[in-house]
């Protein structure tokens, strides 16, 4: 490359560094100034999420801009893994006065008691920071349906075909996003060879509707024996078990605009996951736009 295409691409990097700094710390924090959103207690579905130290403040663009969106009010439920700060604590209460928050001490005193006759499942739960995703949620859950969510979602507008599902009571199957690629700890053909069922491609456990009987723990138990399916990235693993369970229960993807890609640019999705690959994007694509729409005056 000549010299003149290395300072181009130097510029460009310095321009977009910049630009997702200022969105990331200027802007972002905005948030905490806007209204609380109360009244979530819609019963039909449960919204679960599992947040940190790191996340917790995206986490309140991620709700805030799916409860706009969506003009809907399901339960809250949130869980975090046990670094999530004192006054990250105190805004996620504020923020949203009617959802249940989970403490990761109260959690780990029950998994104890739950996961007594299934020590697979018990030892996953005490060593990967992510397994509440795959435990607790189901646990803490008051109905049959779950929306599983995220901390890096952000919504542009309303998610028609998510909420179709969810609210129609015919439909049983689970249903998410779609992956970039198959990103799991087992490989499809292998569980196929050896159990005999057909796992979905490319799932994504970052958002879709689960339902409670699909997470049964003689069947987490189960495939917690797989070989090999605890090696690998630790945030693989939970996402590999949920797409064990659902293609043992019954799932499918939603349509292609809520699939994950790592490409820059919304255009008329409803929403983007921005996941830790792009996760600059958020500051300076998605959360730029947000607040271009007037999230922070909501």
């Amino acid at each position: 490359m000549s010299l003149g295409g290395l300072l181009l691409r130097f510029r460009q990097w310095s321009e977009h560094g910049l630009m997702a700094a200022y969105y990331r710390d200027v802007v972002r924090p905005r948030i905490l100034r806007t209204a609380p959103i109360s009244g979530t207690t819609d019963p039909l579905c449960e919204l679960h999420v599992l947040t940190c130290r790191g996340d917790w403040l995206n986490l309140i663009w991620s709700l805030k801009s799916f409860y706009r969106s969506s003009s809907r009010r399901y339960a809250l439920c949130l869980h975090e893994d046990g670094t999530v700060p004192e006054e990250g604590l105190g805004q996620l209460r504020r923020h949203f006065p009617d959802a249940r928050l989970i403490l990761r001490a109260e959690a780990d005193k029950r998994a104890e008691l739950e996961l007594r006759d299934y020590p697979c499942s018990l030892d996953f739960r005490r060593r990967n920071a992510l397994a509440p995703k795959v435990f607790d949620f189901i646990w803490y859950l008051h109905g049959e349906r779950m929306l599983l969510f995220d901390s890096d979602l952000l919504f542009f507008h309303e998610p028609k075909e998510l909420l179709r599902r969810i609210e129609d009571p015919s439909y049983g199957i689970n249903t998410v996003n779609r992956d970039v690629a198959s990103a799991y700890t087992v490989e499809p053909s292998a569980v196929r060879r050896t159990t005999g069922l057909q796992v979905v491609e490319r799932f994504n456990s970052g958002l879709g509707l689960i339902h409670r009987a699909s997470m049964r723990l003689d069947w987490i138990e189960g495939f917690l024996g797989l070989p090999g399916i605890q090696d690998g990235h630790f945030w693989r693993i939970e996402q590999t078990i949920y797409a064990l369970c659902s293609s043992r229960h019954g799932v499918e993807l939603l349509p292609d605009e809520y699939t994950v890609y790592l490409e820059q640019g919304i255009g008329t999705r409803p929403l983007r996951h921005y996941v830790g690959a792009i996760r600059h994007l958020m500051y300076r694509e998605g959360i730029a736009r947000l607040a271009k729409d007037g999230l922070l005056n909501y």
